[in-house]
């Protein structure tokens, strides 16, 4: 294949064919030995971490439906994990701060670049260059860092991935919060921080589906991800070996630039900048590129755009999409708790009594008791499709800080709440015939416990008169917002899942003064009466509030 050299003055010099060489201009330098074995290297572990290598992700584009989509669809698409992974855990554990597998890649690639070399040399037909090789490893490359920042830069540009914080976390003490949740939540009460953050990843990768600008989006991917992969280790973030991938991918791309952005800025030195490509002008590679180019910026920059804008104005993916009722929306103090008919005074140490209630915007009931719970250490990402699993509000958050989704049967004047934190079954005690269930494990144990409290819990947990009122939960959004995974996510039964649920009635005009009353989640008798309060918080509220409610 022939080859075309890129000159400042964009100037095409056809090479020849046979020789690799540029008929009139000086020849393609020769590459050292050392150069070609450190290529044969990189060249397998970019490709390994390039290339999704599970066959989960081929099903997933399979199973898409493309008339139904969410943006999590093609999102997902182009956020995955790749590289060798067969030994990484089990030789490396948990060290390593979760970058085993690219160890184990790196030394699959070292062990395939040293068969590699050897295989030449046994050929007697020594290489003395990779250029047409390395072409292609850089389209794999930046092809992958640009489809891969440009969805994460937009769930920042329409800011859903830090959303400005809930009434509950405004209402919890600064002590109480995680170095991660203090993070993300100084950026998002300014979105507009988020949204330039935003418009940096998207125009990186942008300019990384170019090869002309290949060199800027590596330095704009570079700087920003670089300054994320810092963030995560000093906040504990945890998302610092997916930041630390585009890094890497970054780096190799500006391989070729760095030598001569030293020798231009630091050098100070003439530099002749000169690139090599194939000539694919007669080859039917010249409209595989031009049509594989023009469904990429299609997906990427206008599917995946509007997937997104649909995402943040009616279901934002970290806060719940369903609207809480109206009448109840805000912050409240607790003027009586009653618990099985005994009043219970006001006092910040008392680890029963309900302090600080808020009705969010959605579906969401939280208060606090002076009794610690369970943290939960995520950041309310993922993939949660069901309210329920929406869990930005209590991610982060300690100090007895409780949040319950509930269901309205606005008819009735009834909530069905039930706990956003999701115990994990306990398993420390794994004797054999736990449980009286014929010898089997714990795990099988507690696995059949659960399904059993799981199926008590679906019996008596919510009437159907009362379901009738409520309405189907898939499709209390704008319907622009429906899709094909939204409805799959909420039609998969949960397995093992035990959630604390309990039932209220409440009672208001104008919500200014509402009285609960009903059983909590371990059976007690429950009467509450709350008084609206106003709260003059030193924030502005958001401009760019996610989500219709």
């Amino acid at each position: 294949m022939a080859h075309v050299i890129d000159e400042p003055l964009l100037r095409e010099t056809s090479v020849n064919h046979v020789s690799g060489q540029p008929s009139g201009l000086n020849p393609l330098p020769a590459w050292k030995p050392y150069q070609l074995i450190l290529f044969r290297i990189a060249f397998i572990f970019f490709i390994a971490i390039s290339i999704p290598n599970t066959g989960a992700w081929y099903q997933q584009l399979i199973e898409l439906n493309w008339l139904k989509l969410n943006y999590r669809d093609l999102y997902d698409i182009a956020r995955f994990g790749s590289g060798i992974n067969f030994l990484g855990n089990s030789i490396f554990g948990s060290t390593l701060l979760g970058y085993a597998n690219w160890i184990t890649t790196l030394l699959v690639a070292t062990a395939g670049g040293l068969v590699w070399t050897a295989i030449v040399y046994l050929r007697r037909k020594p290489r003395t260059e990779y250029y047409n090789a390395w072409y292609w490893l850089r389209v794999v490359v930046r092809y992958r860092a640009g489809i891969g920042i440009i969805g994460f830069g937009f769930t920042k540009l329409l800011p859903v991935q830090m959303p400005y914080p809930s009434l509950g976390i405004l209402n919890t003490n600064f002590g109480d919060l995680t170095a991660q949740k203090i993070y993300w939540l100084s950026i998002g009460i300014v979105p507009w921080y988020q949204v330039f953050a935003g418009v940096v990843e998207v125009a990186a990768g942008t300019l990384l589906f170019f090869r002309k600008t290949t060199t800027l989006g590596a330095i704009l991917l570079l700087g920003a991800l670089g300054d994320i992969v810092y963030v995560n280790f000093a906040y504990d973030g945890g998302v610092h070996v997916y930041s630390s991938y585009f890094v890497l991918l970054a780096a190799l791309l500006l391989v070729n630039d760095i030598p001569k952005v030293w020798k231009l800025l630091v050098g100070e030195q003439d530099v002749t900048p000169v690139n090599y490509y194939p000539d694919l002008s007669g080859s039917w590679l010249k409209y595989a590129r031009v049509g594989l180019k023009s469904l990429t910026l299609f997906l990427f920059l206008g599917v995946l755009f509007y997937l997104q804008l649909i995402n943040f104005l009616y279901d934002p993916y970290k806060q719940p999409s369903v609207a809480g009722v109206k009448t109840l929306r805000g912050n409240y103090a607790v003027t009586t708790f009653r618990l099985n008919g005994v009043t219970i005074p006001y006092s910040p140490l008392d680890s029963v009594r309900w302090q600080e209630v808020t009705f969010e915007n959605w579906s969401t009931l939280t208060f606090r008791v002076n009794k610690p719970h369970p943290l939960d250490l995520s950041n309310g990402g993922g993939d949660p499709q069901r309210d329920v699993n929406r869990t930005f509000e209590l991610t982060g958050l300690a100090g007895g800080q409780r949040a319950f989704h509930y269901y309205a049967d606005e008819v009735n004047k009834v909530l069905y709440l039930e706990d956003k934190f999701k115990p994990v079954p306990d398993r420390r005690n794994r004797t054999a015939g736990v449980g009286g269930d014929g010898g089997a494990s714990a795990d099988e144990a507690a696995e059949k416990a659960a399904a059993r409290e799981t199926a008590i819990q679906k019996q008596d947990w919510i009437p159907a008169a009362a379901r009738k009122n409520i309405g189907d939960e898939v499709y209390k959004i704008d319907p622009l917002a429906y899709s094909a995974r939204r409805t799959r996510e909420y039609a998969k039964a949960p397995v093992g899942e035990i959630r604390k649920r309990f039932i209220v009635k409440y009672e208001t005009t104008d919500g200014s003064h509402v009285i609960l009353t009903g059983e909590d989640e371990n059976k007690n008798s429950l009467y509450v009466v709350l008084d609206r309060v106003e709260k003059p918080y030193a924030l502005s509220p958001s401009q760019l509030q996610a989500g219709k409610y």
